[in-house]
């Protein structure tokens, strides 16, 4: 093997999702090549190879494929949208580009990138921390510019937006997400200071990717202008299981030959932790797809509608067969 993914991140073979990510974290943090300005090549290096080990190992699916077979299971595995760029595993899984596993992972930038303060330059920032620890980001900071006329010969300027990282178990049952801003306000004085404030947003069942959520007039405060108004957009965390296309979820499984042929019961478990069962009783292959009606997402529009959940086979053929077994095969199965 060309690379060992336990011994990259630092953990065991036994470890949990959650031992994954922080190790993901702390070692991102540490190996990013801005962080490493003087070492950037060292840096970029194993920043690819530890991105290329979290993305196999946070895969169920990859994970007992790379547990099983090594790098080798894994050259039938090709990512989804993945490129056919150079990576850690040759011929086949290509993994996504680093900074996007990074982006994903921490919701935008942790590195706390501009400034409270719009001073002369036209422009003003806002900072957020997730107060409720749903985020996967520690901070971030957005920027607008500024344009139009709020009234009383004050400009006010454009809406300063942030993304808001879901998962999509969040956007499935919904939740109340807390987010700390900090933001520089006028004071009495006349004078800029800081205040803080909790925002409570109340993520609903079924929204979508893009969905944007207003608090008006809770960007920064600058003499002789309004406040900006502030949004939050909702972006998905990607799910190990599922994925979504629209109101509906696809998840892929893989089966064997035998199962395949013969039948066979997937166990999946649901968004809201429900375990669902869907039978397989007609002779599948590979790319046969099984729909379960009202199995998707909810449909934010059509309280207590939801869309389907669609099954994506993978058939896995035996790397050989006895001469018994093939005689027996053809004994049993149709010219």
């Amino acid at each position: 093997m060309g690379m060992d993914c336990y011994s990259l991140l630092n953990v065991e073979r036994t470890a949990t999702d959650e031992d994954l990510k922080k190790a993901y974290r702390k070692l991102a943090m540490k190996w990013h090549p801005d962080k490493n300005p003087n070492n950037k090549l060292e840096a970029e290096a194993m920043f690819k190879q530890i991105s290329e080990a979290y993305e196999v190992l946070s895969d169920p699916q990859r994970r007992q494929v790379y547990d099983q077979y090594g790098e080798e299971g894994l050259k039938d595995m090709p990512a989804p949208g993945s490129s056919n760029g150079p990576s850690g595993f040759q011929n086949g899984f290509n993994p996504r580009n680093a900074e996007d596993i990074f982006a994903e992972f921490f919701g935008s930038s942790p590195f706390g990138f501009g400034s409270g303060g719009g001073g002369g330059s036209g422009r003003s920032s806002s900072r957020f921390t997730s107060y409720d620890g749903g985020g996967g980001n520690s901070s971030t900071s957005a920027t607008s510019a500024a344009s139009g006329d709020g009234g009383n010969g004050k400009v006010k300027p454009g809406p300063v937006e942030t993304k808001l990282s879901c998962s999509l178990e969040e956007l499935y049952s919904g939740s109340t997400r807390k987010m700390k801003i900090s933001r520089t306000v006028l004071l009495p004085n006349g004078r800029l200071g800081e205040e803080s404030e909790i925002l409570s947003i109340d993520v609903k069942p079924g929204w979508k990717k893009g969905t944007k959520i207003t608090f008006p007039g809770k960007g920064n405060e600058q003499p002789n202008q309004l406040p900006a108004d502030l949004v939050f957009v909702i972006d998905e965390k990607p799910h190990p299981v599922f994925k979504r296309d629209g109101n509906d979820l696809t998840a892929t499984v893989r089966i064997t030959l035998a199962e395949a042929i013969g039948g066979t019961t997937v166990n999946l478990t649901a968004l809201d932790g429900r375990r669902v069962a869907v039978p397989v009783a007609e002779v599948v292959g590979p790319g046969h797809e099984m729909v379960v009606e009202g199995g998707g997402m909810p449909i934010a529009k059509e309280p207590g509608n939801r869309g389907d959940l669609k099954v994506l086979f993978e058939v896995k053929f035996p790397a050989r067969l006895t001469a018994e077994q093939r005689a027996a095969l053809k004994l049993a199965l149709p010219a």
